[in-house]
């Protein structure tokens, strides 16, 4: 059943190009579409996260600051109260002085405290002083005015003698949203607390603060004390205690982190270490972002019908030919039919392919010949000529010459010009199979000095000829390659000194050329890789690229010479790469120009 349904599906495409074609291309002008629909919209999804954050990182910035500056008012009034020298006299009193004198001043106290609670606003309900010695508190509030000793230290003020800080931040225990800003009172010449000073406070006075970060039930804005515990949130429900834990563990300043399903922002207020903390819902950013994806994809809805269209209409008409013709050449029997293997296609290509192969069999034959192979030799050698003067080495050479023109003697531009005025010659003269070891090693000379001339002290060039040798017979433009290969892949990424040497060594046979450099050499796996390569030889001269490399030149080697001459390559990492070139003592006639 599976079977039969599944050829129902395919054997209209099966059997016509025309409907492949119209398939492939609408589904080349859809997928596309669809893509970028979708990217479009991970995009704005995207861009709307980045301003969520960028626009709340900027309103914690600035919310802090103003936090921080109605802290720092709340601090000033009790400042008002330290300073205040009926606080210096209530202290000198209770060290000796008359009873008089004590009543005094414990009434100067309870002014100061009350000038403090009226002048303070409406959202400070409460002014509470603290002594140790003589264990003396003084509250001040809307219902309560009086003085009563305190044989042991209030709760709100143990922590400033027990953990010895110099103010503390504490709720009250009310469900009216208070809290208590307590600030502790240091004699002066030894910093001994002697007691403290608290406001308490309505939460409500930061309300209008908050507003300014704050957008609705969706976010949920606190302040949270250094032990990562909430004090005060106006709205939203609590966030999980592992979230807090991690508020906790962040660092003072300003930031933000991402949970899978929220954005938390962060600050510290100074200057009382407080964090304020915005939690964003992820959901809030995709809502955002909705109307923006919604039009986009219906945009991308509109597209993809239209390409459905344009591409039924472009496949209907290019495939028509071809249909066309397939036709034709049902009753088409010119040459011949020879045995051939089955085309497994039905359509009209299948149709074509088998009356194309039987009108081009025997054309292939005569294709196959030696004249071919020689040809496709030729091309590949001279190809190999005429692609070897690099483009960045001639450029890098008349920029060279543009600069010695302006700083050297004329003799000396004069000479990089005719030594790539020579290499240019050599490379398009008489493009023959071989030239004479002489001519070979002239035109490497032409290529050293111009890199001399650039490299200046840096490369040190030096030639060890058997001058005995230099008639033997060698394919054209062997060595300058392999020089090549020794700048680009040994001797520029060396620091220090460079050193390339040149040796000619005739023996009964055989001429042996040896190119050293003191370059980064070859790693093992490179080395073993590429002797593999060279040792390999197909008869193919071009594998890849434009350039001569030096499997390139052990091919043609092996086409002039036979398997028992080519190229060898010895090198250690760090010390440098010797490569040998072994060739016949074949002699040749001189080249002139």
């Amino acid at each position: 059943m599976f079977a039969k349904l599944s050829r129902m599906l395919t054997d209209p495409f099966r059997r016509s190009i025309r409907n492949k074609l119209i398939f492939t291309m609408i589904i080349l002008s859809v997928i596309p579409i669809i893509a970028v629909t979708l990217l479009a919209a991970e995009n704005n999804r995207k861009s709307m996260e980045a301003e969520v954050i960028g626009t709340n990182l900027s309103n914690m910035k600035w919310t802090g600051i103003h936090l921080g500056e109605q802290f720092a008012q709340l601090n000033n009034l009790i400042y008002t109260v330290l300073i205040s020298p009926h606080l210096s006299d209530y202290l000198a009193s209770t060290e000796g002085a008359s009873i008089y004198n004590q009543f005094a001043a414990q009434k100067n106290i309870l002014d100061t405290l009350n000038n403090l609670f009226y002048s303070a606003g409406n959202h400070v309900i409460g002014v509470e002083l603290y002594l140790k010695e003589p264990g003396k508190l003084f509250t001040i509030n809307a219902s309560q005015n009086d003085l009563e000793s305190s044989p042991v230290i209030p709760s709100p003020y143990k922590q400033l003698f027990e953990q010895n800080k110099d103010f503390v931040i504490r709720l009250t225990g009310a469900e009216n949203g208070e809290f208590q800003l307590i600030r502790s009172i240091n004699r002066f010449e030894n910093r001994e607390k002697l007691g403290g000073i608290s406001l308490v406070i309505r939460w409500s006075m930061l309300d209008q603060t908050l507003d300014l970060i704050g957008r609705g039930e969706e976010h949920k804005v606190l302040i949270a004390g250094e032990d990562g515990n909430i004090l005060y949130q106006p709205f939203g429900d609590k966030p999980s205690q592992e979230l807090m834990l991690r508020v906790k563990q962040t660092d003072d300043g300003q930031g933000y982190f991402r949970t899978p399903e929220e954005y938390v922002f962060y600050n510290t207020i100074d200057p009382v270490g407080l964090k304020l903390v915005t939690i964003v819902p992820t959901s809030f950013i995709n809502k955002s972002a909705q109307s923006t994806m919604h039009f986009g994809l219906i945009v991308g809805g509109i597209s993809v019908v239209v390409s459905i269209v344009i591409a039924f209409l472009l496949a209907w008409r290019t495939a028509t030919p071809i249909v066309n013709l397939a036709r034709s050449m049902q009753g088409l029997g010119i040459i011949k039919e020879t045995e051939l293997p089955q085309s497994r296609r039905v359509d009209e290509i299948g149709l074509l392919e088998t009356k194309l192969y039987n009108m081009s069999y025997r054309i292939r034959e005569h294709i196959k010949t030696e004249y071919s192979m020689n040809l496709e030799k030729k091309t590949a050698e001279l190809k190999a000529l005429q692609a070897q003067i690099n483009p960045h080495f001639l450029q890098n050479t008349l920029q060279m010459i543009g600069s010695m023109l302006f700083t050297k003697k004329p003799a000396e531009s004069y000479e990089i010009i005719r030594s790539l005025s020579d290499m240019f010659r050599y490379v398009i003269r008489d493009p023959d199979d071989l030239a004479t070891l002489k001519t070979e090693i002239e035109h490497l000379n032409n290529y050293m000095l111009i890199q001399k001339q650039r490299f200046s002290s840096r490369l040190s060039y030096t030639t060890d000829i058997d001058e005995s040798a230099m008639r033997c017979a060698i394919p054209k433009l062997t060595l300058q390659p392999i020089v090549e290969n020794a700048f680009f892949h040994g001797l520029e990424n060396k620091t220090g000194d460079w050193q390339l040497n040149i040796s000619v060594e005739r023996e009964p046979n055989t001429v042996r050329i040896r190119i050293r450099d003191n370059g980064i050499g070859i790693r093992n796996d490179k080395l073993a890789e590429l002797r593999k390569r060279i040792t390999n030889q197909s008869g193919q001269v071009w594998t890849q690229g434009d350039r001569i490399g030096i499997q390139n030149v052990a091919s043609r080697i092996y086409m002039h010479f036979g398997p028992s001459y080519g190229i060898a390559i010895d090198s250690e990492p760090g010390a440098g790469t010797t490569v040998t070139v072994t060739v016949p003592i074949e002699s040749r006639g001189e080249q002139h120009d």
